[in-house]
């Protein structure tokens, strides 16, 4: 009776009513799945199909080794009587190891009488389980990844994470870790992530199996990479994406939008793409144009092209009740039902119901209604908000989707809101597509998507909290990261205090994979049809020429910073594109063999060669930052040359953000890729 069997690729346990495989799946990768009383599902969340099969195996009595190049996964079984029980019991164990030798990861043991289950399948009604995964702590390791969570914590060692989405949280479940690996938790399930002291934690509420991918590499380049070929590259960035674009909450008709770009042009200032944000609509779900406020949509989409601007329009997924398009969807199941309790998932202007991504016939007729409304007036841009969806509750447990329960399947909708738009952009030969979009999983980078922050607050904490953010969303193999300038919430345009913060996010913003001015600015401005009926008010002005004249030649000064990058920033976003490399990075991407490069949280690289340390601290005017050691380090400021490894205290006037060079000028740089 054999233990281990060998079926092409894979290498394969049953024991004990549990099926086990494991097969290589991409370069120096493994791919994981378990499941109760049945075969593993060939399931697709994020996980393309590999390039190479290619591995090694070699089966024993009681172990079995799986090597594909630079990883190797050990199988451990036994077998034989339980006196506790009073039959024969079958167990296995994974570990994984390095090419080195060194052990990457490793099941928990089962602690002797403690009978202890590394993968803990628990029976819900209706066939899935609760199933938690459990691992043994690396000693002295550093992880990285997760996605968006708003806390400024750089190293997760010690977190705990919600695996869901909400406003400004996306839920992205791959970790990198400074031991030389990175692992995807290929599952879709609402769920919980803990990387305690004692044991690492993977619960999914309600799945069929266990779907892990764990990937091995010697430094953190070569491990995005092999994340980026198993779930996907990035498009390459459009051009209209590497420099500025200006937006509010919110341009409501057609010529004040129009009057901000002509205006933009006139003081001889760049600006790439403009916004339309929400409500611009009649109802919720009609997904098109107010003719009242928006006459002539291809009109203006003409006059912004002629400038040299994109136009960029909200979606929201959401469906009024009072839509001229809800019969229809309602009757072809083509929205999110609740399983208790009204049909209404939020509240705002109005009940709504949200529209169902996971079913291809409803994100089909999406992209038909888009197409006439938008796509034919010349719109290559979207901006899909309440890509979460920001349900009015989070009741996780109450949504139902044509592919499963929220609780089974509820991470994967900002992917595939994502990719109705991507599949339908590209049938219709657009390329290089870039959608902004307010949540990602694992694999929504293939679909084009630049993910922002979410509407967070207007104040330093928060600022300090996207440094992290942006860290994260690129080790989680998002590289497209960006924020609402200034914060979203409750920023007054006349408070010389949201002034100083809104120069500091500018300094940080200029330095983002993409700079994007945003916000729900203070005072508002009441909104009124002709009829006298209300509209969705407006926030306060919030153009660069809104905060006063010295507020303003700051400003404008980091524009044309930017403006003065963008053969740089080119640069990164091919990066991205063809090798999966983040464009905000940690200072251990770059620097990997520096212990406080794995510490730093309020400095990043944007690329490989620019050090940028915002300025995040109401009223300071100098700060402390650390040079990685392996490079010299010009100051852009001053032309000064540091050596790296060490700290040094630097000016920091307000119109001044630190920013260094490794190894030459700014302008040798820019120079260097000019040639």
């Amino acid at each position: 009776m054999r233990t281990f069997d060998i079926e092409g690729h894979r290498l394969i346990w049953r024991g004990d009513g549990e099926t086990i495989v494991v097969e290589p799946w991409g370069a120096n990768s493994l791919r994981v799945r378990a499941t109760v009383m049945g075969e593993v599902l060939d399931a697709d969340w994020a996980l393309l199909e590999p390039g190479t099969r290619d591995a090694q195996i070699t089966t024993g009595d009681e172990h079995a080794v799986i090597t594909n190049g630079r990883i190797s996964a050990h199988l451990r079984a036994k077998r034989g009587y339980d006196e506790q029980t009073g039959y024969d019991t079958a167990t296995c164990s994974i570990e994984f190891v390095d090419h080195h030798g060194r052990t990457l990861l490793r099941e928990l043991s089962a602690g002797g009488s403690l009978k202890l289950r590394a993968r803990a399948f628990q029976p819900l009604l209706g066939g899935d389980h609760r199933l938690t995964a459990s691992f043994e702590p690396n000693p002295g390791e550093k992880l990285y990844g997760m996605g968006q969570y708003q806390q400024h914590i750089l190293d997760i060692k010690g977190s705990t994470f919600e695996l869901a989405h909400r406003n400004s949280q996306a839920s992205v479940p791959f970790v990198l870790s400074s031991a030389g690996y990175g692992f995807l938790w290929h599952n879709p399930a609402i769920g919980q992530a803990t990387f305690a002291a004692n044991r690492t934690e993977w619960t999914a509420g309600s799945t069929q199996q266990l779907d892990y991918w764990i990937t091995a590499g010697d430094t953190p380049a070569q491990i995005a990479s092999a994340y980026a070929d198993a779930t996907g590259h990035a498009p390459m960035m459009p051009e209209y994406g590497l420099g500025y674009w200006q937006c509010k909450l919110r341009y409501w008709n057609q010529e004040q939008l129009l009057e901000v770009a002509r205006e933009h042009k006139r003081r001889g200032l760049p600006m790439d793409v403009i916004v339309a944000d929400f409500f611009h609509w009649p109802e919720m779900g009609d997904f098109r144009f107010d003719e009242e406020f928006w006459p002539d949509p291809k009109a203006m989409v003409a006059e912004l092209n002629d400038l040299g601007i994109e136009l960029m329009v909200s979606i929201w997924p959401q469906v009024s009740t009072q839509s001229e398009n809800f019969p229809e969807f309602r009757q072809r199941n083509y929205l999110v039902k609740a399983d208790r309790g009204l049909d209404v998932q939020m509240g705002f202007q109005g009940p709504s119901m949200f529209y169902d991504v996971t079913n291809p016939a409803a994100r089909a007729r999406l992209w038909e209604i888009v197409t006439k409304n938008y796509y034919d007036h010349g719109i290559r841009a979207f901006w899909l908000d309440e890509a979460e969806p920001e349900y009015g509750v989070y009741d996780f447990d109450n949504y139902r989707y044509h592919a499963g329960t929220n609780a089974q399947v509820g991470n994967i909708y900002p992917q595939l809101y994502a990719r109705a738009f991507y599949d339908g952009q590209v049938e219709a030969g657009q390329k290089d597509v870039v959608n902004l979009v307010r949540c990602a999983w694992a694999g929504s980078q293939r679909y084009g998507v630049l993910v922002w922050s979410g509407d967070i607050h207007s104040t330093f904490e928060d600022l300090r909290r996207q440094i992290t953010a942006g860290i994260h969303m690129g080790v989680a193999g998002i590289p497209w990261f960006t924020t609402d300038i200034g914060g979203f919430h409750q920023g007054d345009s006349t408070d010389p205090a949201f002034h100083e913060l809104l120069i500091r996010w500018m300094q940080f913003g200029a330095f983002c994979p993409v700079m994007r001015m945003h916000g729900d600015r203070l005072p508002y401005e009441d909104v009124t049809a002709a009829d006298g009926g209300p509209r969705l008010r407006s926030g306060g002005p919030n153009e660069l020429w809104s905060f006063g004249e010295d507020v303003y030649d700051i400003l404008v000064r980091y524009l044309e910073l930017r403006e003065r990058m963008r053969p740089y920033t080119r640069h990164l976003m091919a990066q991205a594109h063809e090798h999966g490399q983040p464009v905000l990075r940690g200072l251990f991407h770059e620097f990997p063999q520096d212990p406080r490069a794995w510490d730093v949280d309020d400095q990043y690289l944007y690329g490989p060669d620019i050090l940028v340390a915002p300025v995040t601290t109401a009223g300071a005017r100098r700060r402390t930052v650390y040079l990685p050691a392996g490079a010299r380090w010009v100051e852009h400021a001053t032309g000064a040359v540091h050596d790296g490894g060490h700290e040094i205290d630097v000016d920091a006037p307000l119109d001044v953000v630190p920013v260094f060079v490794r190894d030459q000028t700014l302008d040798e740089l820019l120079a260097h890729l000019g040639s």
